[in-house]
């Protein structure tokens, strides 16, 4: 689950939890970056060495590509293109990047996960011609930066080039491709495709992946990041809840591009609202879902079997914005017990906004048991990674393998 600096052994006494994330953002050159929350740019170390001493393998949310300057322009992907082709700024953002690996680097053997820049390669497929990265500038080889003067000025070059340092200065970390499903310029929730709109817009956000010739150990994916209640009520989003048919759909484009380009999928920033706790009245920080409910409160699991068999291995949850459910007191209320609405009836568990649910569940699942991950090579082209490459927890129950390997666009916050 998403857990801040401090929050490890809290997060850890719930369940035995594999992953914990935490946002890097605040921009590379604004003097607010992730490199100033503590002295010598050790806000990183200190997560990941708070992380592996409960046990945990440390996620970092690198989104410090927005927030740069200059930042120019009308909407978020402007303003990442206006960053991309600014020679100072890339520059800058290279020597940020650099400094994450060195910091991450330390840690080896022990790995680390970077999930780079969250929405940025939709905005730049939407930008693709043909779907083709290679023909979408950004200043690479013209930021004369040392070592990356051999990758060409796009966003194919900049992938290669994140991988190329990665290479160089931190062998142990695992480097995340941000999969969004609006990249193709058509929101598959809001949209309802029939299944053979749905695979060919999977291809499209395969052929986009595969132009990059970076190659990323894993993909993220988000397919929503803020409860449906809160797009309901602070958006007038009224299509917001998601239906069967919606995670049908999810599932077929996150299984079409997994089996195509061979990685295995984390799902996250998945919502922490429900619609069973009383805590849950739509009021700010108290919103409800149906994602928990959906992948955890399926005695049969048959949910999270069919995205476990579309080439998911794990699930990160948190919401993505300021008044999100949250697994915690973030709104300091305590427990909390309005009168119910929507047929919410059960009394809080905890003093956490969801009431308590998130957590109950959570612990529930580990204590029936983890899920076993199918024959990689049955269901994705590229091979299992031999063991070496895994991901072990330190009770060595945990394993997170590496190397299989909107349309309609929401906001989203900045998270530190």
């Amino acid at each position: 689950m998403a857990d801040g600096l401090g929050d490890a052994a809290g997060i850890r006494a719930t369940a035995p939890f594999a992953l914990r994330s935490q946002y890097l953002a605040g921009g590379v050159n604004t003097g607010t970056g992730w490199t100033t929350w503590a002295p010598h740019g050790d806000y990183v170390t200190q997560y990941a060495r708070e992380s592996f001493d409960h046990g945990i393998t440390p996620v970092f949310d690198y989104y410090m590509l927005l927030h740069s300057s200059p930042s120019t322009g009308a909407d978020e992907g402007e303003r990442d293109y206006a960053n991309l082709n600014n020679a100072s700024t890339m520059s800058a953002y290279f020597a940020d990047l650099k400094m994450f690996f060195e910091r991450a680097g330390a840690f080896a053997p022990r790995q680390v996960i970077l999930h780079f820049e969250p929405d940025l390669w939709g905005f730049m497929q939407q930008r693709a011609l043909l779907d083709n990265a290679a023909r979408v500038p950004a200043q690479v080889a013209a930021t004369q930066v040392e070592g990356l003067e051999i990758f060409p000025n796009s966003a194919a070059g900049l992938a290669q080039a994140l991988i190329a340092l990665r290479d160089r200065y931190a062998p142990n970390v695992l480097v995340a491709y941000h999969l969004s499903t609006w990249g193709t310029g058509l929101d598959i929730i809001h949209t309802d495709p029939d299944d053979s709109r749905l695979d060919l817009l999977a291809k499209s956000a395969s052929a986009f992946y595969k132009s990059l010739q970076a190659n990323f150990d894993i993909v993220f994916a988000d397919s929503t990041d803020r409860d449906a209640a809160f797009k309901e009520y602070q958006y007038g989003d009224s299509a917001a809840w998601w239906t069967d048919d919606d995670y049908t759909r999810d599932v077929r484009f996150l299984a079409g591009f997994a089996s195509s380009v061979g990685k295995r999928i984390v799902l996250w920033q998945m919502p922490l609202g429900n619609t069973k706790m009383r805590a849950q009245n739509n009021a700010w920080g108290h919103y409800q879902d149906n994602h928990v409910e959906w992948l955890l409160d399926d005695p049969a699991r048959t949910h999270l079997m069919d995205y476990v068999n579309a080439g998911v291995i794990a699930a990160i949850f948190g919401g993505g914005g300021a008044g999100t459910t949250c697994a915690c007191d973030a709104a300091h209320d305590g427990v909390t017990n309005p009168m119910p609405v929507n047929g919410n009836t059960a009394l809080s568990l905890t003093a956490d906004d969801d009431g308590g649910f998130f957590r109950a569940r959570a612990a529930t699942y580990y204590a029936v048991g983890r899920l076993v991950l199918p024959d990689a090579s049955k269901t994705l082209v590229a091979g299992p990674p031999a063991a070496a490459d895994c991901v072990v927890s330190a009770d060595g129950t945990a394993r997170l393998c590496p190397r299989l390997r909107h349309g309609k666009k929401r906001r989203r916050s900045h998270l530190s």
